[in-house]
């Protein structure tokens, strides 16, 4: 007599299927369609009227009805899940809370009769390698079905198959007694018209020893067979006698004459394969996460709990579904066949627990990594904050110099590895990558460095290498070429290529050296120590002679200066040391009123004849200058034989070398000694007479006397020259200028001067006046200025 489980058309309570079975309602009539009615209700469905127990996919977080003590072992989730006596302290005493717990959702109602099926997860299994063969037997199986997109190739999977064969080979047996007892679970409770809930949840006791990854998998490997078996004797039907023999004892040639009709369900039962397959890579993927940097109490692992044993429950119950899709091709005949829409909303069912999944594990990578950016981080900290025997290894804590040398000398155009530059102080000039880097303060002053070294590479001074770091958040095509543009016009290091610079770093430039967008240059001594976090401003001040850098030399510096005219206009001006050694006055004077000029040039010549002293006239234009107006002026005075001036560069770079000064004098100056520094009060005013609108002017003789004014006092003072003549006999020059000033200062009736300072970098709480010592009120301005 042919066997068979009764098709869904059998009639309800009180009839008699084909095989003897009594039916008492339809739930019985088809296993997959089985939900007793005294069975706990499912996730998702209602206690009755959801015949495949699936309803549209929820969330199934929150559950805290059960779980298990952390235990350690080598993956992640067992040190959540497992435990050596079967329970959880966490979980432990039920009896107190069950009445509320019954109370709860449905879906936290199974979760709890999942969790506990679960005792310990005492054994395991090499999942990944019994995944990969899974994998192959899947792709090979469904090659030929359709709906089915297999995107590999025979060598591949032959590769695949024989790494995962040796890797079982290495480690342990598959438990095939587990993996068939699974199988006639489903095999012998199907036939009974046993429900499917009841099938996954005496599959569940059945491997209550396992790890959650190993349970869903020794599942997937009892219907891995049976489908492979299945498939492998469909494909060689016509070629092969013994295929054709077992095909012929399992009705297989039925199933292939009504091909073109199966075909709706069979797409559907492989969506569901291919869902099945990718929620139980998941599973495994979420237990490979190094645990290292998770707690129990971590939000990644609660949710883990949460979602990771009902995830095991939806899968064993769809591989218990699909294997009766096998049933009904190989004996009880394609009647019994389930419906499409129910594969496909088990299928949906998983996709949504799969995205669960997928966010979990984002999350997880997620913190992981930002833990590990946060142990790079200290990494790069501790190295920069020790002494080691040369620079090399802080030099690799920042740049990636494996598999190529991560330096490139712009000059030589050529790589250069780190090995080469270890005996050698090291300047790290850290920049936006900005077009207009080319005309910057910063990269004319490193120009300077460098046309001064080239002159002597032997000499100490000169034992040092910049090199340069451009920094970007998002780095695009049009960025790179602007980088390779840029990094071909400099005579210095550069990196050989962004990436070279992990994102770690730009961290670290970011929080530790305060980098934001205005160039830095952060020196590194030969032991790669971090001896200046802004070189830049004392190497526009001293040039070489600031070698090597470090913030202690450039105090020293500091302390052998004193206000004088040789500090504040240096070498700008070819002659002025020989006209200090001669005797002679010098006065530097700016401002952009050429008519002032005109006047200030006539009465200070008119004054040094009536006084019989050579007076130089230098004009040194004003800070921020407009190129326009001051080419202007320049060649207004050179025409009229006014003075000398300096040329527009050195014009800007005397007002950039007075705010470099402000910057690094200011590190060692605080708001309560100012007023006896006389260096910063003499750095001060000068910014303040370069910030206004009218002219200044500084006279000077050899390198002890000083004085200095605005415009409309110093012209004052000059042209009242003969109130101060008899004083001037009797203290000289310079200081009974300096006399008459201050009370010409004393009797003005009022003053408004201004300091215009850099928007980016340090900047003071407070600036005492120039003037009268009272402190500066503080605005913000902004400025555009076109020439």
């Amino acid at each position: 007599m042919e066997t068979k489980i009764a098709p869904t058309t059998t009639p309800l309570s009180g009839t008699t299927t084909p095989l003897g079975f009594t039916t008492t309602s339809l739930a019985a009539t088809n296993p997959l369609r089985a939900t007793s009615a005294a069975t706990t209700p499912l996730v998702g469905s209602t206690s009755t009227g959801n015949v495949t127990g699936i309803s549209a996919p929820q969330n199934i977080t929150g559950t805290t009805a059960s779980a298990v003590l952390p235990k350690v072992e080598q993956t992640l989730a067992a040190r959540f899940f497992g435990s050596t006596d079967g329970r959880s302290s966490r979980f432990s005493g039920l009896g107190d809370g069950r009445s509320s717990v019954r109370g709860q959702s449905d879906d936290t109602d199974l979760s709890r009769r999942i969790l506990e099926t679960h005792e310990s997860d005492d054994r395991g299994l090499p999942v990944k390698p019994v995944l990969q063969i899974i994998d192959v037997i899947f792709y090979r199986a469904t090659a030929d079905l359709t709906g089915y997109i297999v995107q590999t190739d025979i060598a591949t999977d032959e590769k695949a198959l024989q790494y995962s064969v040796a890797s079982l080979q290495d480690s342990v047996e598959i438990p095939s007694r587990i993996t068939s007892a699974i199988s006639c679970e489903i095999f012998s409770k199907c036939s009974a018209g046993v429900d499917v809930h009841t099938i996954v949840m005496d599959i569940l006791r059945l491997i209550k020893h396992y790890s959650w990854e190993s349970k869903v998998v020794l599942a997937l490997v009892s219907f891995a067979v049976t489908f492979g078996e299945f498939r492998l004797v469909l494909q060689r039907y016509s070629t092969n006698p013994l295929s054709k023999a077992v095909a012929l004892l399992k009705q297989l040639p039925e199933v292939l004459e009504h091909a073109e009709a199966l075909k709706p369900k069979l797409e559907e039962l492989c969506s569901l394969i291919r869902e099945i397959l990718d929620v139980t890579k998941k599973v495994v993927e979420f237990y490979d996460i190094p645990r290292v940097y998770f707690t129990a109490e971590s939000p990644e692992i609660l949710a883990a709990v949460n979602h990771i044993p009902t995830a095991v429950y939806w899968t064993i119950r769809s591989i218990v579904v699909s294997v009766t899709q096998i049933l009904a091709l190989t004996g009880m005949g394609i009647e019994y066949l389930t419906e499409s829409w129910e594969l496909s909303s088990l299928a949906n069912k998983l996709d949504n627990i799969k995205g669960h999944l997928v966010d979990i594990l984002q999350r997880c990578y997620k913190f992981i990594e930002r833990k590990k950016d946060d142990e790079a981080y200290e990494l790069i900290v501790r190295t920069l904050a020790t002494s080691h025997i040369d620079n090399s290894k802080p030099l690799r804590v920042l740049f990636k110099d494996d598999p190529t040398p991560a330096i490139y000398d712009c000059y030589n155009r050529r790589k250069v590895s780190i090995e080469d530059l270890r005996r050698k102080v090291i300047a790290l000039f850290i920049t936006d990558i900005d077009p207009e880097l080319a005309r910057s303060a910063e990269y004319a002053i490193l120009q300077q460095m460098y046309a001064e070294r080239r002159h002597n590479l032997t000499r100490t001074e000169s034992q040092y290498e910049v090199i340069w770091v451009p920094v970007a958040d998002v780095w695009t095509e049009e960025k790179y070429r602007r980088f390779e543009s840029l990094r071909d016009q400099m005579e210095w290091h550069s990196v050989y290529h962004p990436s070279v610079v992990a994102p770690v770093v730009l961290r670290f430039f970011r929080e530790k050296w305060n980098f934001y967008k205005k160039p830095l240059l952060v020196v590194m001594d030969v032991q790669g120590r971090i001896v200046h976090n802004n070189a830049i401003h004392m190497m526009c001040i001293w040039g070489s002679t600031s070698y090597p850098f470090t913030l202690n030399r450039e105090k020293l510096l500091w302390e052998e200066m004193s206000w004088t005219i040789d500090l504040l206009a240096d070498n700008l001006e070819p002659n002025l040391a020989a006209w200090i050694n001669e005797g002679r006055y010098i006065c530097l004077y700016g401002g952009e009123e050429i008519e002032w000029i005109r006047k200030f040039t006539r009465i200070a010549k008119d004054v040094a004849r009536e006084s019989g002293i050579t007076l130089e006239l230098v004009y040194v234009g004003k800070n921020k200058p407009k190129e326009r107006i001051t080419r202007n002026i320049i060649d207004s005075i050179t025409k009229e034989n006014l003075s000398r001036t300096l040329d527009w560069n050195l014009i800007w770079y005397f007002w950039l070398r007075l705010e470099s000064m402000w910057h690094s004098k200011g590190q060692f100056t605080n708001q309560e000694n100012v007023k006896n520094d006389l260096i910063m009060q003499g750095i001060i005013a000068m910014l303040s007479y370069g910030s206004s609108d009218q002219g200044f002017a500084v006279v000077s003789r050899d390198y002890r006397e000083m004085v200095k004014g605005n415009g409309e006092h110093m012209f004052k003072g000059l042209a009242e020259h003969g109130r101060w003549r008899t004083r001037e006999n009797e203290i000289g020059f310079v200081p009974a200028l300096d006399e008459y000033l201050r009370q010409i200062h004393l009797d003005a009736p009022h003053h408004c001067t201004s300091l215009i300072l850099p928007g980016i970098g340090a900047m003071p709480d407070a600036v005492a006046c120039a003037e009268c010592g009272r402190l500066m009120e503080k605005f913000t301005m902004f400025r555009c200025c076109l020439d």
